[in-house]
Protein backbone atom coordinates (compact mmCIF):
# COMPACT_ATOMS: atom_id res chain seq x y z
CA UNK A 1 0.00 0.00 0.00
CA UNK A 2 1.10 3.51 -0.97
CA UNK A 3 1.36 5.26 2.25
CA UNK A 4 3.07 8.59 1.12
CA UNK A 5 0.42 9.22 -1.77
CA UNK A 6 -2.07 8.67 1.11
CA UNK A 7 -0.46 10.88 3.26
CA UNK A 8 0.32 13.35 0.45
CA UNK A 9 -3.56 13.47 -0.49
CA UNK A 10 -4.34 13.68 3.30
CA UNK A 11 -2.46 16.57 3.63
CA UNK A 12 -3.78 17.89 1.12
CA UNK A 13 -7.58 18.69 2.18
CA UNK A 14 -5.96 20.49 5.00
CA UNK A 15 -6.23 23.29 2.77
CA UNK A 16 -8.05 22.33 -0.24
CA UNK A 17 -10.93 25.02 -1.32
CA UNK A 18 -14.17 22.42 -0.67
CA UNK A 19 -12.50 22.65 2.94
CA UNK A 20 -12.47 26.18 3.61
CA UNK A 21 -15.90 26.10 1.42
CA UNK A 22 -17.60 23.61 3.85
CA UNK A 23 -15.76 25.98 6.94
CA UNK A 24 -18.19 27.93 5.76
CA UNK A 25 -21.12 26.65 5.49
CA UNK A 26 -20.80 25.01 9.30
CA UNK A 27 -19.94 28.63 10.35
CA UNK A 28 -23.08 29.75 9.15
CA UNK A 29 -24.64 27.02 10.40
CA UNK A 30 -22.92 27.78 13.85
CA UNK A 31 -24.55 31.06 13.71
CA UNK A 32 -28.31 29.52 13.19
CA UNK A 33 -27.75 26.74 15.97
CA UNK A 34 -24.89 27.35 18.06
CA UNK A 35 -26.28 31.03 19.03
CA UNK A 36 -29.23 31.34 18.22
CA UNK A 37 -30.90 27.82 18.57
CA UNK A 38 -32.38 27.11 14.64
CA UNK A 39 -32.22 23.58 13.61
CA UNK A 40 -31.93 25.12 9.89
CA UNK A 41 -31.44 21.56 7.33
CA UNK A 42 -31.52 23.86 4.09
CA UNK A 43 -28.04 25.14 4.53
CA UNK A 44 -27.65 23.97 0.95
CA UNK A 45 -30.08 26.15 -0.73
CA UNK A 46 -28.41 29.27 0.47
CA UNK A 47 -24.99 27.75 -0.89
CA UNK A 48 -26.60 26.87 -3.85
CA UNK A 49 -28.43 30.27 -4.53
CA UNK A 50 -25.21 31.87 -3.52
CA UNK A 51 -23.08 29.92 -6.13
CA UNK A 52 -25.62 30.60 -9.10
CA UNK A 53 -26.47 34.15 -8.06
CA UNK A 54 -22.15 34.80 -8.55
CA UNK A 55 -21.95 32.36 -11.73
CA UNK A 56 -24.89 33.53 -13.38
CA UNK A 57 -23.66 37.96 -12.70
CA UNK A 58 -20.37 36.85 -14.38
CA UNK A 59 -21.32 35.34 -17.62
CA UNK A 60 -23.70 38.26 -17.73
CA UNK A 61 -20.76 40.79 -17.83
CA UNK A 62 -21.17 41.87 -14.47
CA UNK A 63 -17.70 42.63 -12.30
CA UNK A 64 -16.61 40.33 -9.40
CA UNK A 65 -18.06 42.76 -6.90
CA UNK A 66 -21.20 43.11 -8.62
CA UNK A 67 -21.37 39.06 -8.56
CA UNK A 68 -20.70 38.91 -4.94
CA UNK A 69 -23.57 41.41 -4.24
CA UNK A 70 -25.67 39.40 -5.86
CA UNK A 71 -24.92 36.23 -4.16
CA UNK A 72 -25.19 37.78 -0.97
CA UNK A 73 -29.12 39.32 -2.27
CA UNK A 74 -29.85 35.72 -3.38
CA UNK A 75 -28.93 34.27 -0.27
CA UNK A 76 -30.63 37.48 1.76
CA UNK A 77 -34.15 37.47 -0.07
CA UNK A 78 -33.83 33.38 0.73
CA UNK A 79 -33.80 34.30 4.40
CA UNK A 80 -36.39 36.18 3.87
CA UNK A 81 -38.78 34.14 2.04
CA UNK A 82 -38.04 31.28 4.25
CA UNK A 83 -37.96 33.13 7.92
CA UNK A 84 -41.29 35.20 7.52
CA UNK A 85 -43.49 32.44 7.65
CA UNK A 86 -41.66 29.71 9.69
CA UNK A 87 -39.56 31.48 12.26
CA UNK A 88 -42.21 31.35 14.62
CA UNK A 89 -42.29 27.29 14.18
CA UNK A 90 -41.42 24.88 16.90
CA UNK A 91 -37.41 23.61 16.24
CA UNK A 92 -38.44 20.60 14.21
CA UNK A 93 -41.61 21.28 12.03
CA UNK A 94 -38.52 24.42 11.33
CA UNK A 95 -35.83 21.68 10.23
CA UNK A 96 -38.56 20.38 7.71
CA UNK A 97 -39.34 23.19 6.26
CA UNK A 98 -36.07 24.33 5.90
CA UNK A 99 -34.79 21.30 3.87
CA UNK A 100 -37.85 20.88 1.96
CA UNK A 101 -37.38 24.55 1.00
CA UNK A 102 -33.73 23.45 -0.04
CA UNK A 103 -35.00 21.29 -2.18
CA UNK A 104 -37.32 22.78 -4.09
CA UNK A 105 -34.59 25.41 -5.10
CA UNK A 106 -32.45 22.60 -6.24
CA UNK A 107 -35.25 21.04 -8.32
CA UNK A 108 -35.87 24.56 -10.33
CA UNK A 109 -32.38 24.92 -10.94
CA UNK A 110 -32.31 21.49 -12.45
CA UNK A 111 -35.35 21.90 -14.05
CA UNK A 112 -35.57 21.80 -18.03
CA UNK A 113 -37.86 24.63 -18.36
CA UNK A 114 -34.68 27.18 -17.01
CA UNK A 115 -32.44 25.07 -18.26
CA UNK A 116 -31.37 28.43 -20.57
CA UNK A 117 -30.78 29.93 -17.83
CA UNK A 118 -29.33 27.79 -15.02
CA UNK A 119 -27.83 24.96 -17.50
CA UNK A 120 -30.10 22.17 -16.01
CA UNK A 121 -28.62 19.52 -15.01
CA UNK A 122 -25.48 20.39 -16.90
CA UNK A 123 -25.15 23.50 -14.84
CA UNK A 124 -23.01 26.30 -15.63
CA UNK A 125 -19.52 26.91 -16.94
CA UNK A 126 -16.86 29.72 -18.11
CA UNK A 127 -17.92 31.76 -15.24
CA UNK A 128 -14.13 32.12 -13.63
CA UNK A 129 -12.44 34.21 -16.29
CA UNK A 130 -12.72 37.14 -14.13
CA UNK A 131 -11.68 36.00 -11.15
CA UNK A 132 -8.84 33.91 -13.26
CA UNK A 133 -7.54 37.00 -14.10
CA UNK A 134 -7.56 38.93 -10.77
CA UNK A 135 -5.27 36.09 -9.73
CA UNK A 136 -2.87 36.51 -12.30
CA UNK A 137 -1.94 40.18 -10.82
CA UNK A 138 -0.53 37.96 -7.57
CA UNK A 139 -0.15 34.46 -8.74
CA UNK A 140 0.30 33.31 -12.25
CA UNK A 141 -2.74 30.69 -12.59
CA UNK A 142 -0.83 28.28 -15.27
CA UNK A 143 2.24 28.70 -12.31
CA UNK A 144 2.88 25.26 -10.34
CA UNK A 145 3.36 25.08 -6.89
CA UNK A 146 3.83 21.90 -4.54
CA UNK A 147 2.57 22.10 -0.62
CA UNK A 148 3.65 19.38 1.23
CA UNK A 149 3.88 16.86 -1.83
CA UNK A 150 0.37 17.90 -2.95
CA UNK A 151 0.43 19.47 -6.47
CA UNK A 152 -1.51 22.77 -7.19
CA UNK A 153 -1.37 25.55 -9.97
CA UNK A 154 -1.54 29.05 -9.23
CA UNK A 155 -5.08 29.29 -10.19
CA UNK A 156 -5.90 26.94 -7.52
CA UNK A 157 -3.73 28.41 -5.15
CA UNK A 158 -5.27 31.65 -5.62
CA UNK A 159 -8.67 29.88 -4.45
CA UNK A 160 -6.97 28.57 -1.39
CA UNK A 161 -6.17 31.76 -0.86
CA UNK A 162 -9.40 33.45 -0.73
CA UNK A 163 -11.96 30.85 0.34
CA UNK A 164 -9.46 30.86 3.78
CA UNK A 165 -9.47 34.64 3.84
CA UNK A 166 -13.05 34.71 3.53
CA UNK A 167 -13.21 31.70 6.70
CA UNK A 168 -10.66 34.09 8.32
CA UNK A 169 -13.03 37.07 8.24
CA UNK A 170 -16.22 35.10 9.35
CA UNK A 171 -14.52 33.59 12.17
CA UNK A 172 -13.70 37.22 13.26
CA UNK A 173 -17.24 38.50 12.34
CA UNK A 174 -18.69 35.14 14.36
CA UNK A 175 -16.17 36.52 17.56
CA UNK A 176 -17.29 39.79 17.52
CA UNK A 177 -21.00 39.13 17.71
CA UNK A 178 -20.61 36.41 20.51
CA UNK A 179 -19.15 39.75 22.31
CA UNK A 180 -21.70 42.09 21.65
CA UNK A 181 -25.14 42.82 22.92
CA UNK A 182 -26.84 41.23 19.82
CA UNK A 183 -24.66 38.21 20.50
CA UNK A 184 -25.60 37.87 24.31
CA UNK A 185 -29.24 38.43 23.12
CA UNK A 186 -29.51 35.74 20.03
CA UNK A 187 -27.83 33.34 23.14
CA UNK A 188 -30.60 34.32 25.13
CA UNK A 189 -33.17 33.09 22.80
CA UNK A 190 -31.34 30.09 22.31
CA UNK A 191 -31.84 29.36 25.43
CA UNK A 192 -34.60 30.64 26.86
CA UNK A 193 -37.04 32.38 24.06
CA UNK A 194 -39.70 33.29 26.89
CA UNK A 195 -37.64 35.07 29.06
CA UNK A 196 -35.43 37.02 26.10
CA UNK A 197 -39.29 37.86 25.07
CA UNK A 198 -40.31 39.14 28.71
CA UNK A 199 -37.34 41.75 28.21
CA UNK A 200 -38.86 43.47 25.65
CA UNK A 201 -36.88 41.70 22.64
CA UNK A 202 -38.08 41.42 19.53
CA UNK A 203 -38.04 37.47 18.69
CA UNK A 204 -38.59 37.40 15.47
CA UNK A 205 -36.12 40.29 14.57
CA UNK A 206 -33.05 38.85 15.78
CA UNK A 207 -34.03 35.22 14.60
CA UNK A 208 -34.27 36.67 11.10
CA UNK A 209 -30.68 38.40 11.35
CA UNK A 210 -29.32 35.14 12.30
CA UNK A 211 -30.97 33.30 9.25
CA UNK A 212 -29.64 36.13 7.35
CA UNK A 213 -26.12 36.67 8.46
CA UNK A 214 -25.43 32.68 8.45
CA UNK A 215 -27.54 32.48 4.80
CA UNK A 216 -24.77 35.05 3.58
CA UNK A 217 -21.61 33.08 5.01
CA UNK A 218 -23.06 29.99 3.33
CA UNK A 219 -23.92 31.63 0.20
CA UNK A 220 -19.96 32.66 -0.05
CA UNK A 221 -18.79 29.17 0.65
CA UNK A 222 -21.17 28.20 -2.34
CA UNK A 223 -19.13 30.70 -4.37
CA UNK A 224 -15.92 29.03 -3.32
CA UNK A 225 -17.05 25.63 -4.77
CA UNK A 226 -17.37 26.56 -7.83
CA UNK A 227 -14.90 28.82 -8.36
CA UNK A 228 -12.55 25.46 -6.85
CA UNK A 229 -14.24 23.11 -9.38
CA UNK A 230 -15.09 26.07 -11.90
CA UNK A 231 -18.63 24.50 -12.64
CA UNK A 232 -21.99 25.24 -10.88
CA UNK A 233 -24.01 22.45 -10.61
CA UNK A 234 -27.18 21.98 -8.79
CA UNK A 235 -26.91 18.42 -7.56
CA UNK A 236 -23.41 19.36 -5.94
CA UNK A 237 -25.67 20.77 -3.26
CA UNK A 238 -28.30 18.21 -2.35
CA UNK A 239 -29.33 17.40 1.21
CA UNK A 240 -26.29 15.45 2.11
CA UNK A 241 -23.95 18.80 1.67
CA UNK A 242 -26.23 19.93 4.71
CA UNK A 243 -25.61 16.45 6.61
CA UNK A 244 -22.00 17.04 6.22
CA UNK A 245 -22.12 20.77 7.45
CA UNK A 246 -23.81 19.44 10.48
CA UNK A 247 -21.05 16.86 10.96
CA UNK A 248 -18.25 19.47 10.56
CA UNK A 249 -20.45 21.79 13.04
CA UNK A 250 -20.80 19.05 15.91
CA UNK A 251 -17.47 16.97 15.01
CA UNK A 252 -15.72 20.81 15.96
CA UNK A 253 -17.95 21.47 18.66
CA UNK A 254 -20.96 23.69 18.74
CA UNK A 255 -21.19 27.33 19.52
CA UNK A 256 -17.01 27.35 19.55
CA UNK A 257 -15.13 30.17 16.48
CA UNK A 258 -12.85 27.50 15.77
CA UNK A 259 -15.21 24.26 15.98
CA UNK A 260 -16.55 24.86 11.86
CA UNK A 261 -12.85 25.25 11.06
CA UNK A 262 -11.30 22.35 13.10
CA UNK A 263 -14.02 20.20 12.55
CA UNK A 264 -14.01 20.81 8.29
CA UNK A 265 -10.43 20.02 8.43
CA UNK A 266 -10.80 16.78 10.89
CA UNK A 267 -13.87 15.80 8.69
CA UNK A 268 -12.18 16.05 5.14
CA UNK A 269 -8.97 14.39 6.59
CA UNK A 270 -11.05 11.19 7.43
CA UNK A 271 -12.98 10.82 4.53
CA UNK A 272 -9.77 11.04 1.97
CA UNK A 273 -7.85 8.94 4.57
CA UNK A 274 -10.34 6.36 4.52
CA UNK A 275 -10.85 6.78 0.96
CA UNK A 276 -7.33 6.03 0.26
CA UNK A 277 -6.50 3.43 2.60
CA UNK A 278 -9.93 1.63 1.01
CA UNK A 279 -8.45 2.23 -2.31
CA UNK A 280 -5.05 0.73 -0.98
CA UNK A 281 -6.61 -1.92 0.21
CA UNK A 282 -9.15 -3.19 -2.72
CA UNK A 283 -5.70 -2.91 -5.00
CA UNK A 284 -3.70 -5.24 -3.02
CA UNK A 285 -6.45 -7.73 -2.19
CA UNK A 286 -6.51 -6.99 1.56
CA UNK A 287 -10.17 -7.02 1.88
CA UNK A 288 -12.80 -10.04 0.44
CA UNK A 289 -14.03 -8.85 -2.92
CA UNK A 290 -17.70 -9.83 -1.54
CA UNK A 291 -17.12 -6.89 0.86
CA UNK A 292 -15.44 -3.91 -0.74
CA UNK A 293 -14.35 -3.47 -3.90
CA UNK A 294 -13.61 -1.21 -6.54
CA UNK A 295 -17.46 -0.63 -7.02
CA UNK A 296 -18.13 0.24 -3.55
CA UNK A 297 -15.24 1.21 -1.73
CA UNK A 298 -16.42 4.99 -2.04
CA UNK A 299 -19.34 4.01 -0.05
CA UNK A 300 -17.22 2.32 2.40
CA UNK A 301 -15.60 5.34 3.52
CA UNK A 302 -18.67 7.15 4.11
CA UNK A 303 -20.00 4.20 6.18
CA UNK A 304 -16.76 4.24 8.47
CA UNK A 305 -16.51 7.65 8.84
CA UNK A 306 -20.23 7.91 9.54
CA UNK A 307 -19.44 4.87 12.33
CA UNK A 308 -16.50 7.02 13.58
CA UNK A 309 -18.34 10.55 13.81
CA UNK A 310 -21.60 8.23 15.48
CA UNK A 311 -18.99 7.28 17.91
CA UNK A 312 -17.82 10.61 18.79
CA UNK A 313 -21.32 11.93 19.20
CA UNK A 314 -22.02 8.75 21.49
CA UNK A 315 -19.22 9.71 23.87
CA UNK A 316 -18.49 13.15 23.18
CA UNK A 317 -21.51 14.74 21.92
CA UNK A 318 -20.09 18.32 22.57
CA UNK A 319 -17.60 17.75 19.79
CA UNK A 320 -13.86 18.24 20.42
CA UNK A 321 -13.83 22.07 21.60
CA UNK A 322 -17.82 22.53 22.46
CA UNK A 323 -19.34 22.79 25.85
CA UNK A 324 -22.33 20.50 26.46
CA UNK A 325 -24.41 23.62 27.71
CA UNK A 326 -23.84 25.34 24.35
CA UNK A 327 -26.13 22.41 22.87
CA UNK A 328 -29.33 23.49 24.90
CA UNK A 329 -31.97 25.73 23.37
CA UNK A 330 -35.41 26.01 23.71
CA UNK A 331 -37.91 24.69 20.75
CA UNK A 332 -41.10 25.36 22.20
Amino acid sequence: MDWTRILTNVTGEFFAPTTAAYALAAIGLNIHFGLTGLLNMGQAGFMLLGAYGFAIATIAGWPLWAAVLIAIAAATVFALILGIPTLKLRGDYLAIVTIAAAEIVRYILNSVRFTWLFGGNDGLQGFTDDFRQLGDRFIASDRRFSILGQPFTGYNMFVMIVGWLLVALASVTVWLLMRSPWGRVIKSIREDEDAARSLGKNIFAYKMQSLVIGGVIGAFGGAVIVLGIQAAQPNTYGTPFTFFAWTILILGGVGRVKGPIIGSIIFWFLITFAEGVLAGATANDYLPGWLVNTNNFGQWRFMLTGLALALLVIFRPQGIFGDKREQAFDVR
